[in-house]
């Protein structure tokens, strides 16, 4: 071998063939985005914890469209095609803007409203100032659940409130039960799930309002057993649900992609348009708080300006079918 040819050889592939490996980054990130129910969930629920973040995933196709660029690596830039393919076919959707609602709609707010929020009145006339026949908070308690009463009683006549979730509503309200969503290590008290039958002008809908179990990420990966077994009873109680038309609002704790909560996924459909980022309210990096229906479609989510909670409210609008 040649000392040209030995130093070549000596280098590394990044040095010797850049636009390969390029294309091998590109291909990488468009098969996580296109395959990302694959990616194994143990150890550490590495699966879970892509899901939760995988829209941002797609960003990485930025840095490496540049490198491309001033490489001139037309394998790469080819190669790019397949994570904007899988990004676009994933999430293109939510871009789009939402459609006409049709004649039999509600407009629902979901709301985790913080146990540390400073300012619950404000809040709770920020969110009547959306307009919604629905809202649904989580984290209500004491004192500051009779200030939400008191707040939003002119506007909504009729509400529920199981432990920390409560239901307000401009229709009647029937049915009202607790949901049993408790884990089954948790020991204290915990009430954090109902239900109702909200009697609209379009018919009858049954509401169900949870927030399940925080989830963290650690050293460990992503500890989600509390919030995986909270949505598995959910799922359960949504799927003995007799009435057609069911609309689920709560902080879920987990996206739309994440498998944790494939139990509400596979039986209810979450919003088609928007991508609503709800927490954390300071830098929104995932919407965590979802509205989701059976026999109805959520046209379109969007996020609410913040309020004094950690999270942002979201309001979607749902057309009954």
């Amino acid at each position: 071998m040649t000392p040209t040819g030995k130093a070549a050889a000596d280098r590394r592939p990044w040095e010797r063939e850049p636009g390969r490996v390029l294309a091998v980054c590109a291909v990488v990130t468009g098969a996580l985005l296109a395959f990302h129910r694959a990616v194994p969930n143990t150890p550490g629920r590495l699966g879970s914890l892509l899901e939760a973040f995988l829209p941002w995933l797609g960003l990485l196709v930025v840095p490496l469209f540049g490198l491309a660029l001033l490489r001139r690596s037309a394998v790469a830039l080819l190669a790019l095609l397949l994570p904007v393919a899988a990004w676009t076919q994933l999430f293109g959707g939510l871009l789009l803007p939402g459609t006409a609602s049709g004649p039999h709609h509600l407009v629902v707010v979901q709301h985790n409203v913080s146990d540390e929020n400073t300012d619950p009145a404000g809040t709770a006339r920020a969110l009547a100032d959306a307009g919604p026949d629905l809202v649904a908070l989580e984290e209500l308690v004491p004192p500051a659940l009779s200030v939400y009463r008191r707040t939003l009683a002119a506007d909504y006549p009729y509400h529920a409130v199981r432990g920390t979730v409560g239901l307000w509503s401009k229709h009647p309200l029937t049915g009202v039960r607790a949901l049993d969503i408790k884990p089954e290590d948790i020991t204290e008290p915990w009430n954090r799930g109902l239900r109702a039958v909200v009697r609209t002008p379009y018919g009858e809908v049954a509401a169900y309002v949870a927030h399940l179990p925080s989830i963290r990420v650690g050293a460990g990966g992503l500890a989600s057993a509390r919030r995986d077994e909270s949505a598995r009873l959910l799922g359960r109680a949504v799927a003995a649900e007799r009435l057609d038309r069911v609309v689920l609002m709560g902080d879920l704790n987990g996206t739309a992609d994440d498998r944790g909560l494939a139990p509400l996924t596979s039986r209810l459909d979450p919003a088609r348009r928007g991508f609503a980022l709800s927490f954390p309210a300071a830098l929104p990096l995932a919407r965590i708080d979802q509205v989701m229906a059976r026999s109805a479609s959520v046209d379109h989510i969007r996020a609410l300006p913040a309020t004094g909670s950690d999270h942002l409210p979201v309001a979607a609008r749902v057309t009954l079918r």
